[in-house]
């Protein structure tokens, strides 16, 4: 059971790739959407919803890219997941009154539990998990020897 969106997945990663790839210059958002599978332009919304929260912190310029806007220990898993939204989409919602008088506030409330136990998760615990499990391969560390 999927308790996080695509969306929300899709944004603590981005998060986890540039706090683990930023330095000594940010992470341009070309080379982000490589690592993780997805057009540049589909990352491109996600990564200014997490500039406009100061998650990440957007550098302008032909070395520009994306840092954190502060120290990885000092963002929780949650205000990644809350800056992305964790709102109903349109086709999600329904008119049917059980749903919305007693389905809705379930999820609601387990889901609100969820949040909080994600406060207690820092982009620092998940990035030293990373690094431990081996899971960072660093592709600006091989050689390149192209003409």
């Amino acid at each position: 059971m999927m308790l996080l969106s695509r969306r929300s997945v899709l944004a603590l990663a981005a998060v986890v790739d540039i706090a683990i790839h930023a330095r000594p210059q940010p992470v341009a958002a070309k080379l982000l959407a490589v690592r993780l599978g997805l057009p540049p332009r589909h990352l491109e919304t996600l990564l200014q919803a997490l500039v406009r929260a100061d998650i990440l912190k957007g550098v302008r310029g032909p070395r520009g890219g994306y840092e954190l806007a502060r120290e990885r220990r000092r963002i929780s898993a949650a205000e990644v997941v809350r800056a992305v939204g964790t709102e109903e989409s349109e086709e999600e919602k329904t008119e049917n009154v059980f749903i919305e008088t007693v389905i809705h506030p379930v999820i609601a409330s387990a889901g609100e539990a969820f949040l909080a136990a994600l406060e207690g998760v820092t982009i620092d615990d998940i990035c030293r998990q990373a690094g431990e499990k081996k899971a960072v391969h660093d592709e600006a560390a091989k050689p390149d020897f192209t003409i």
